[in-house]
């Protein structure tokens, strides 16, 4: 990860690791990497990148990606690797293992994000760091699914329904205080047990996961589970824009940002 000093601000992490050859949207798009895949005409990669550079609040940003010159062959990039602002950063495998690397070269704070985040801008960099709440080790931002059915009813997301809220994420996230590490554990034993449903009912306890599939499973208890799991004190900031949720997984979501993006001309 680049170093802070010359450049103030908040250390940055760009998830941008190859998921394999058999990655939907990078065999869709014919790129090596999904984070190169454009969008209306520019590489996902670069939209996010020109957002960050753009926000108050964001230092030196760290891309991980496996192939360093894939960043080279983007021209709007290449002043800011030269500046030492932007620096390849070598994938570790998963994006749990990536981020413990981060943590473990650079410390804390760190902000991360992805590189399919194609229609992030500054304005919801700057909301979510502007609201991270008071006291916590690690912090997520979220978007509920009355936002985002509100500006986009036909979108079909992913949400994580609890008996008082659905909300989806929105790929970005703080590990604030060194005991942040103990949440990156925990996602990376999420990573290596998903597809082990026993384990992942041991991992987070039976009771809670029967108490989710019955729809009786508040968010704020599974906010104090992971607590518990992680001894970290965690928290989320509720994102306005429902956009924030919209990240780049499958051709329709390509289509809707690319709708989106001519929209904002």
């Amino acid at each position: 990860m680049p170093a802070p000093g010359a450049f103030p601000g908040i250390t940055t992490l760009v998830l941008a690791g190859s998921r394999g050859p058999d990655d939907p949207m990078a065999v869709h798009g014919g790129v090596s990497h999904k984070a190169i895949l454009p969008v209306d005409g520019v590489p996902m990669l670069q939209r996010v990148v020109e957002a960050l550079l753009a926000s108050r609040g964001i230092g030196r940003i760290g891309i991980c990606i496996e192939r360093p010159e894939l960043l080279r062959e983007l021209p709007a990039l290449r002043p800011h690797l030269e500046s030492g602002r932007i620096k390849a950063v070598p994938a570790a495998g998963s994006p749990a293992r990536s981020v413990l690397a981060a943590l473990a070269q650079c410390g804390t704070p760190v902000f991360v994000t992805t590189a399919d985040h194609a229609l992030l801008t500054p304005a919801m960099v700057e909301h979510f760091l502007g609201h991270l709440p008071e006291g916590v080790d690690v912090a997520a931002a979220l978007a509920r699914a009355e936002t985002i059915r509100a500006a986009y009813p036909e979108t079909q997301r992913t949400y994580l329904r609890f008996a008082d809220m659905a909300v989806s994420g929105c790929n970005l996230f703080v590990f604030r205080t060194p005991k942040a590490k103990g949440v990156a554990e925990f996602w990376r034993h999420v990573e290596q047990n998903r597809k082990q449903p026993l384990k992942m009912m041991r991992l987070l306890g039976l009771w809670h996961v029967i108490r989710f599939a019955l729809g009786r499973l508040t968010f704020a208890a599974v906010v104090q589970r992971l607590r518990e799991l992680t001894e970290a004190e965690i928290g989320w900031v509720d994102m306005p824009f429902a956009e924030a949720a919209i990240d780049v997984d499958k051709p329709a979501d390509l289509e809707l940002a690319e709708a989106i993006l001519r929209k904002r001309g």
